[in-house]
């Protein structure tokens, strides 16, 4: 499920081309980032096998994809919390653009309410019932401070919404019936440091592995240099 969507972003870049009616396993593989085996076991779920010899057809394969991750319609998106986050998750075109068009903005400060950002005006916390009943089907996105996240998770599902993207730092809760993922951007920040630190590390230690070795020939040279002439004494070199 989660290369799914991989894999259609590197189609619908491929597919940009008139000559790449056409793509083997391999070359999605290397567009992935996985291997040739687990492409052809993730397409025969689609029930796509391929030509041998040929490869598959891109066309199809968009079709399939988009058939099985739901983006054959638009869902409309309903963002909670237009703070600096939610003003820009509202301005990005990307949502519009892949069948998830934000549809409504909901705020809890009063102050807010009734102000446009691009073409929508900010609605009331109170009416996210009356707005999800507008949209429809409706995936809702949390960009609130962390300490009222689970608040609003309680209000969106209160309303009936089933899908719930949170970006905000906290850990929510939903009901069995209720899908929910998680951005944390803080969390990617904090593994990406992990790695850089290893890496940083790593590199110190090659550089004190060389400088002792360095160090060591030079020290053995010069011992060597010292053993090979005559000891002069200290009267004589006077």
């Amino acid at each position: 499920m989660a290369r799914l969507p991989v894999y259609l972003r590197s189609l619908l870049e491929l597919a940009e081309s008139p000559r790449a009616a056409t793509i083997s396993s391999e070359r999605l593989a290397e567009l992935a980032g996985v291997n040739a085996a687990k492409v052809r076991k993730d397409l025969s779920y689609l029930g796509s096998y391929g030509t041998r010899g040929v490869g598959y057809d891109v066309e199809y394969l968009l079709f399939e994809m988009s058939r099985e991750l739901g983006l054959t319609q638009d869902w409309p998106v309903v963002i909670v919390g237009v703070g600096n986050l939610g003003q820009a998750l509202a301005n990005y075109r990307g949502f519009s653009d892949r069948g998830f068009p934000v549809g409504a903005l909901v705020d809890a400060d009063p102050a807010k309410v009734g102000e446009r950002v691009g073409d929508l005006v900010i609605e009331s916390i109170d009416d996210l019932p009356s707005v999800v009943a507008r949209l429809g089907t409706t995936i809702g996105l949390i960009a609130t401070p962390a300490v009222v996240a689970q608040e609003v998770a309680d209000d969106l599902v209160a309303a009936g919404v089933r899908s719930i993207l949170n970006f905000a730092p906290a850990v929510v809760t939903v009901p069995p019936d209720v899908s929910l993922r998680k951005v944390d951007l803080a969390v990617e920040l904090q593994i990406l440091s992990f790695y850089q630190r290893r890496r940083t590390a790593g590199l110190a230690a090659m550089v004190e592995a060389s400088a002792a070795s360095d160090g060591n020939g030079s020290s053995a040279g010069s011992s060597a240099g010292s053993s090979g002439a005559p000891a002069v004494p200290a009267e004589a070199s006077e």
